[in-house]
């Protein structure tokens, strides 16, 4: 078991499925799923809490009914909420327009923002540290920290120095296509001389993973999407717990992407605990079909 710490957003998903598929200037026909515990830190602590690790969230929520709503969703899943804090602003929310395909569009209707660097992140012990937030306020908080954590960091932000981490993860589809054109070099930029994998993962096509002088490819197994949010939150979530396990990239890579495509396969932007125990119950390369 490893101490982790996942920094980004605890929110409330309010997910609409469309009957149609999503275009402009239309009128458009849905149905209402409700809402669920949804943002990028829950999306990747709660499956880390279910393999069994110990973890907390660095986040920030409101002072409103929401917000004590998600504290609760959050602890009941075994996440330590203590590093949360509470703000006098709207808790963070999200709407999800979800089409047959399984492909999902978000909208953030609020978001609850620090306004100050979270110091508590260099105090609190942990063996490793996952960022899912774009805000720069961490910058001058990941160096210090990398020297006693592994830091695996999710961009954007894409500027210079902006994420010193060991591990840098990034979704093609969320970030300029130069940067794809060399992702170690450009990795090496926003990560600076900590940097050891540059990670750019392609949704149903799989991920690479680039190193100063190799390159490893693991491509993603064949499925039908049922909702694919979360779906790299997951991956990022099965790519920390082989890490901490001692794991060497290729198999944390290929774990990941499991993970990733696992959690398409549920209408859910949490991977559940029931898909989390069969992961971990068998070899990495099935899927739960």
């Amino acid at each position: 078991m490893a101490r982790i710490l996942v920094v980004g957003s605890v929110a409330r998903d309010e997910v609409v499925f469309l009957h149609d598929p999503l275009r402009e200037g239309t009128h458009l026909e849905g149905s209402w799923r409700g809402g669920r515990l949804g943002g990028g830190a829950s999306c990747v602590a709660v499956p880390l809490a279910h393999a069994g690790h110990d973890v907390g969230v660095i986040a920030a929520l409101g002072t409103d009914a929401l917000g004590d709503a998600l504290l609760d969703e959050l602890a009941a899943t075994g996440v330590n909420t203590d590093p949360i804090i509470r703000l006098e602003q709207p808790s963070t929310r999200s709407l999800i327009l979800l089409d047959r395909t399984g492909e999902r569009t978000v909208i953030k209707i609020a978001r609850t923002r620090e306004t100050a660097p979270p110091n508590r992140l260099v105090t609190l012990p942990a063996d490793c540290v996952f960022v899912r937030s774009r805000t720069r306020l961490l910058s001058p908080l990941l160096g210090p920290k990398a020297e006693s954590a592994l830091v695996i960091a999710h961009v954007p932000p894409t500027a210079i120095a902006t994420r010193p981490a060991h591990v840098l993860i990034a979704s093609a589809s969320d970030v300029d296509p130069a940067i794809l054109a060399d992702p170690w070099t450009t990795g090496q930029r926003i990560a600076g001389s900590l940097l050891q994998w540059m990670i750019v993962t392609r949704g149903e096509q799989g991920a690479t993973a680039y190193g100063a002088d190799r390159k490893i490819n693991v491509p993603a197994p064949r499925v039908r999407p049922i909702d694919t949010t979360g779906a790299g939150d997951s991956f990022a979530a099965g790519l920390v717990d082989a890490l901490v396990g001692g794991a060497r990239m290729d198999d944390a890579l290929e774990q990941a992407v499991t993970w990733g495509t696992e959690a398409t396969l549920w209408e859910s932007s949490v991977l559940p605990a029931t898909a989390v125990d069969a992961l971990l119950g068998r070899q990495t390369k099935d899927v739960v079909s």
